[in-house]
């Protein structure tokens, strides 16, 4: 087995790889929206004490997926290889419809096997993360 870490990607807030390669099977680790040497987060709103006062869906889930798309291509496989994504949203009733909406506009000829579940919070201030698995030849 072995491990990637992107160097486009954000980095990872615990001790894990971007991705870890199992046969031919590529497991990634959850990936948000941050960008990579920074703790800004496009599409959230924040106040002076770190606190998240409005959230843009749409722009973290299109964050989310571009660095989903390095990291798959940093590890050698691609966007269309992906088979399996779940999503964790923090707020399901405030963003389905939206992230459903930019999920299809990126996935739409891919069509992988999808879970959507809503979590109460992630590691950082970020309203989605993906974990997905994909195939690597």
């Amino acid at each position: 087995m072995s491990e990637f870490l992107s160097e486009r990607a954000p980095e990872p807030v615990g001790p894990y790889p971007h991705a870890r390669r199992a046969g031919n099977l590529l497991f990634l680790s959850g990936i948000g929206p941050r960008q990579r040497g920074t703790t800004r987060i496009p599409g959230a709103e924040m106040d002076t004490a770190g606190n998240v006062i409005a959230v843009d869906i749409e722009t973290q889930c299109r964050s989310c997926f571009a660095n989903l798309k390095a990291v798959l291509e940093d590890a050698g496989s691609a966007w269309e290889n992906i088979v399996d994504v779940t999503v964790f949203l923090v707020n399901m009733k405030r963003d389905f419809a939206a992230m459903n909406r930019v999920y299809a506009e990126h996935f739409g000829g891919v069509r992988p096997a999808r879970t959507t579940v809503e979590v109460g919070a992630l590691p950082t201030p970020i309203a989605v993360e993906l974990k997905v698995i994909a195939t690597i030849d």
